[in-house]
């Protein structure tokens, strides 16, 4: 008699080729329109499902998870961060939580690249005037922007994704510096041609563009705060493609008004899509969706993460990107 099949609900659109897949495999329920689901509709997902598989947009908090059945035994999280998901809770009500570690890591790197020259080389401004029709033609002094080679890059957390921006930051002749929780092996620091800075105060002062690449994790929220931000130089800029709780957004755009930093390039925000009104009056301030894993390959090796997650659970074993808590 064959296996009755998993029962998998999915709560955002996926890749079309990763829809497919999941309804090849499993008995899955797919979400018909890419819009999240509201909280009662979560809750009613975790109760008729073996694996529950959620997107960074499902708060999947302390409160939701105890309200779930007996029947959900995996989280299968379309992405790498889980700071939306209670970890600790899931897994004393035993569920086990995996997620899509790796596969976005050129693409992240490429997003913080393509930020660093857009802010130093004033892009959206040249952009805006093309597009309204202003441009009166070459000027030597019109939009000068900066040189990256020879700049000080300063990346706050040098795991998998800030060690690819080295290796791209390199490339464009930028000097690279880093401030990470645990010093790199040395064979790594002479490979990036990377420093090391135990004081992040210190590294912060003396750099010409901040890099932060770091996860989001209570010893990281604000930290760059307001004290972190005045340390840096007036003719600075600072990129952020990693979580946005980890810059102080009112600060950051305070000291922007008042020129004590010279531009910000930013893929993610402290409060979501509810992005500071004033930042986006700022021309040397570059904002983005959350694209940086937004390629079609990454989002597709991250359904290929998902499958393999659950086809490995349903097999009896552990999923290979299980995530408990000391992980975090």
């Amino acid at each position: 008699m064959p296996r009755e099949r998993l029962s998998v609900v999915v709560t955002r659109r996926l890749p079309e080729v990763v829809e497919t897949r999941l309804s090849e495999l499993f008995d899955v329920r797919l979400r018909e329109d890419d819009t999240p689901m509201t909280r009662d509709e979560l809750i009613a997902a975790t109760r008729e499902a073996d694996v529950l598989v959620p997107t960074l947009s499902d708060t999947l908090d302390a409160s939701l998870l105890g309200q779930v059945g007996d029947r959900l035994k995996l989280i299968a999280n379309y992405g790498a961060g889980v700071d939306h998901i209670d970890v600790a809770t899931a897994r004393q009500r035993g569920i086990l939580v995996s997620n899509t570690p790796g596969v976005l890591t050129d693409d992240t790197a490429d997003m913080t690249m393509a930020l660093i020259l857009a802010v130093t080389r004033r892009l959206p401004e040249g952009m805006a005037v093309m597009q309204r029709g202003e441009w009166a033609g070459w000027s030597p002094t019109a939009f000068l922007g900066g040189r990256l080679g020879g700049r000080r890059l300063g990346i706050l957390g040098m795991g998998r994704i800030g060690q690819a921006v080295a290796r791209r930051a390199r490339a464009f002749g930028m000097q690279i510096h880093y401030h990470n929780r645990h010093r790199l092996r040395p064979e790594i620091e002479e490979e990036l041609e990377a420093t090391y800075w135990e004081s992040l105060d210190q590294m912060v002062a003396r750099m010409d563009v901040i890099s932060v690449n770091c996860p989001s994790t209570p010893s990281t929220f604000h930290l760059m705060n307001a004290r972190r931000l005045k340390l840096m130089k007036p003719t600075a800029v600072i990129v952020n493609t990693s979580r946005g709780e980890v810059i102080d957004e009112n600060a950051l755009t305070r000291m922007i008004r008042a020129g004590e930093i010279a531009g910000a390039g930013l893929d993610v925000y402290e409060h979501g899509t509810e992005v500071n009104p004033r930042l986006r009056q700022l021309p040397n301030v570059v904002l983005l969706p959350h694209m940086g894993s937004a390629t079609v390959e990454g989002r597709i090796e991250m359904g290929e993460k998902v499958i393999i997650n659950i086809k490995t659970f349903e097999d009896g074993h552990r999923p290979p990107d299980q995530v408990v808590p000391s992980m975090l």
